[in-house]
């Protein structure tokens, strides 16, 4: 979990909060900013202008928005880290066999993180990105990662995220997410039965390293209409975990 920072800068925290609002929102005017944040205009000009100064935003007819910056250091680290290295080639494979979406997903501060995509023949264009955070108790790739994690840092997770629900499906308590993870640990892969998406159904493998501790997960997605029982339940589940060794395989050695 992020750590707690004993003098913390107001700041720098604030132009991080407007960062998040320009994520969230696309664009915003200096107006808006300014009732949403509750401050003076020179203020929030003062933390647009040191942004825009930076290159971190950027303004065009009286709108601000978040620049390539943002892309040029999230590509840094990706491009940095190991796993994304090595799985890389086994994401595209994984799509190019299955016909359908693949994705690779580390964690970081008790969320998921997207770090590679790729698009098989037949893949549907879902709303995640490389880069979206998720919750990991309803997707195949978090409950994957969350079943080869300590208890400790499970219980840490679900106190700081909780267990909201995104469709009928979602599991929202804990005896429950507990019962599923038991389950994952033992096969060895996570199903998503239409948890986030209603209509879709995911398959994903943990990835660990050499020690025994997960590094993320990798996945296939696919509509409900073409991951039918054998398909969910036995064919892509192979195909994913023989995915997800190869990775460990060559993380190892």
């Amino acid at each position: 979990m992020p750590e707690d920072a004993k003098h913390p800068v107001k700041t720098v925290r604030k132009a991080f909060e407007i960062v998040d609002y320009l994520k969230s929102n696309d664009s915003a005017r200096l107006s808006e900013l300014t009732t949403e944040f509750e401050m003076s205009k020179s203020a929030i000009h003062n933390h647009l202008s040191t942004l825009v100064e930076a290159g971190y935003v950027k303004k065009h007819d009286g709108e601000y928005r978040l620049s390539l910056r943002f892309l040029d250091v999230g590509g840094y680290l990706r491009k940095q880290m190991e796993l994304y290295q090595v799985a890389k080639p086994e994401t595209d494979a994984l799509a190019e066999q299955t016909g359908e979406l693949a994705n690779l997903m580390t964690e970081e501060f008790g969320q998921g993180v997207y770090l590679y995509r790729a698009k098989g023949d037949l893949a549907v264009d879902l709303d995640t990105y490389v880069g979206r955070r998720c919750y990991l108790h309803n997707t195949a790739l978090g409950k994957a990662i969350l079943a080869y994690l300590p208890a400790s840092r499970v219980d840490e997770i679900v106190d700081t995220h909780g267990l909201p629900a995104e469709t009928d499906h979602s599991i929202t308590s804990r005896s429950e997410l507990d019962e599923e993870l038991e389950v994952v640990h033992e096969r060895g892969f996570a199903l998503d039965n239409e948890e986030r998406l209603e209509g879709l159904r995911c398959i994903a493998a943990p990835i660990r390293d050499e020690s025994g501790a997960v590094l993320g997960a990798i996945s296939v997605s696919g509509p409900t209409t073409r991951m039918n029982a054998q398909r969910f339940e036995d064919e892509i589940p192979d195909l994913v975990c023989s995915a997800a060794n190869v990775i460990e395989l060559n993380v190892k050695y």
